[in-house]
């Protein structure tokens, strides 16, 4: 447990790392999900889709936000991490696996962000690139 005043890091860190994988979603919703139901010829489906989220669209329209608020979640998750990088797990042995494996799976979750922001960022400005 920890003392009182005391951060428990571990539990940041993934918390933080959940905010930053929940930020590059929206990324990977506002701009891979339609390409890819086009190009795999599913239009009607996307349209359905819009039909009954419109908000995918106002993702969409305001993509800079959406990529830049995702982006501001993920470099604060890793640089948490690396602020926690040399914080000490308890002593406790039950406690210091928690604390380790809490550390690793921040970790896990800010590389999955980091992968589905890369490729929602690569629909989303580096394809329209290519396609006109």
């Amino acid at each position: 447990m920890s003392q009182p005043g005391e951060i428990n890091t571990s539990n940041s860190s993934t918390w933080i790392s959940f905010l930053a994988l929940f930020g590059s979603f929206g990324t990977l919703i506002c701009c891979a999900l339609p390409a890819t139901f086009v190009a795999l010829g599913a239009g009607a489906t996307l349209a359905s889709l819009l039909g009954n989220f419109p908000q995918l669209i106002w993702l969409s329209e305001h993509k800079e936000w959406t990529f830049g608020i995702a982006a501001l979640f993920i470099a604060f998750g890793y640089f948490n991490m690396w602020i926690t990088r040399n914080a000490p797990c308890p002593i406790d042995p039950r406690l210091a696996r928690a604390c380790k494996t809490g550390k690793k799976v921040a970790l896990v979750l800010l590389v999955i962000s980091t992968l589905v922001f890369l490729t929602g960022a690569g629909f989303a400005f580096l394809a329209p690139l290519f396609l006109n």
